[in-house]
């Protein structure tokens, strides 16, 4: 049994298929399954039960996979970070994020850090949900993972980082533009652009309709929240997101106009990594200067509230 059979071991697992990780390694579907047969003789259990369309771990299997996962990722940190010392450069800060994460959270906090740290390397691997990020995060080297907080995750541990209320992101010129604020019963006529297909936002915000027995009509559909709030001010349905830190709510940007809907309850953003307290010094100050960012935006954005209702009410 060797480092290199666990690893195959892991990725068939999430792969489900021996063809995909031939093709990953660039090696022949052959070599994958002797690093399979050779764990299974070691263990004396099969570990793997073949389908027509791929295949799927046993009992014994998923055991095995979780025990490697968890062993290889620290592996893996271990030895970028020996390697970091001998080549003695700075070291880099491996983050795992969404598409539009970066934009929205991090923007001031990556210009201080590189301020701060300018030998060290960032470097950002995009996925197209959280449950891809953490994913990554077991599955690679990486630092830091981005993601929409959940449910617990073995082998991760989570910290939330801002809470996000709910808006609807809609034309200015929409009947439900001019409301200071929207009740569930409010959502039930909209048309609702749907979230992204298997992102934690979206799942979360079904079953926030399910509780409160709202059922919406929906012809669209998007990849991320940003296309969701183009859509919108372009005029093809109603998005219901996340306020992002910074975002003004109650808010006007142009055509568009944010109405908050306190009925749904807030989603939460934040950190997960493997065990905080084996963070590199660097990874640990690049999560809090983007917690202290997050934390500075939404601030912001409160006091431009305030300033504007004020103003509101003097006139």
């Amino acid at each position: 049994m060797t480092l290199e059979d666990l690893r195959v071991l892991v990725a068939v697992c999430r792969a489900g298929s021996l063809s995909a990780v031939a093709r990953d390694l660039g090696c022949s579907q052959s070599a994958v399954s002797q690093h399979i047969r050779r764990l299974e003789r070691k263990t004396g259990v099969g570990l793997l039960e073949r389908h027509a369309r791929g295949v799927v771990p046993t009992a014994a299997g998923r055991v095995l996979c979780a025990a490697a996962a968890d062993g290889l990722a620290g592996i893996d940190l271990a030895l970028r970070r020996l390697d970091d010392l001998a080549r003695g450069d700075g070291g880099s800060v491996r983050v795992t994020t969404g598409a539009t994460t970066v934009r929205h959270f991090m923007a001031e906090a990556i210009v201080e850090f590189r301020r701060r740290h300018p030998g060290v390397r960032l470097e950002f691997q995009t996925e197209n949900s959280s449950r891809g990020c953490f994913d990554a995060l077991t599955a690679n080297d990486l630092d830091l993972a981005w993601i929409t907080i959940g449910e617990p995750v073995r082998g991760v541990e989570q910290r939330p980082v801002v809470d996000m209320p709910w808006v609807l992101a809609t034309r200015v010129d929409d009947p439900l533009a001019s409301r200071p604020y929207l009740d569930a019963d409010d959502l039930a006529g909209i048309r609702h652009i749907r979230l992204p297909e298997r992102s934690t936002s979206r799942a979360r915000l079904e079953a926030a309709f399910a509780d409160l027995g709202v059922r919406v009509d929906s012809d669209t559909s998007v990849a991320d929240w940003d296309t969701a709030v183009l859509l919108a001010e372009l005029g093809l349905g109603h998005a219901l997101v996340p306020a992002l830190p910074g975002w003004r709510v109650p808010g006007v940007d142009g055509p568009l106009r944010l109405v908050p809907v306190p009925a749904l309850p807030p989603l939460s953003a934040g950190w997960a990594v493997r065990r905080w307290d084996t963070l590199t010094p660097s990874a640990r100050t690049f999560a809090d200067l983007v917690a202290r960012s997050c934390a500075e935006k939404n601030a912001d954005g409160r006091t431009d509230e305030h300033a504007e209702g004020s103003a509101e009410e003097d006139a």
